[in-house]
């Protein structure tokens, strides 16, 4: 009886494990465009950063607004920029996200 309680634990236990990894994915994502992986992911971050200069990727996207993808990335000074790309791994443009955590909204950084 020890033994079969412990693998129900383990079980409970790895089930909200994953409930919490879910909630984590969709709170990240914010939106219905799925997040890039792979090949995509490293190219669009490597663009993104180059544009940007520096800063920590914390979200992507594929197709956002008219672009192919979508990547934000918070500056050292804690703002964040959403840089879109074109299918080539062009940017086409950049903005302040108006999600920024001071409440304020930006403009175009004028690209």
């Amino acid at each position: 009886m020890q033994k079969r309680t412990k693998l129900w634990i383990a079980a409970g236990a790895a089930v909200a494990v994953l409930a919490i990894g879910t909630g984590v994915g969709i709170a990240a994502s914010g939106d219905n465009d799925p997040p890039l992986t792979g090949s995509e992911l490293e190219r669009a971050t490597a663009a993104a950063l180059e544009h940007v200069g520096s800063g920590t990727v914390i979200e992507t996207e594929v197709g956002d607004g008219g672009a192919a993808y979508g990547v934000e990335v918070q500056l050292e000074n804690g703002s964040v920029v959403e840089v879109n790309l074109n299918a080539d791994f062009k940017v086409i443009g950049s903005e302040a996200d108006d999600d920024a955590s001071d409440g304020s909204e930006a403009g175009d950084t004028g690209d």
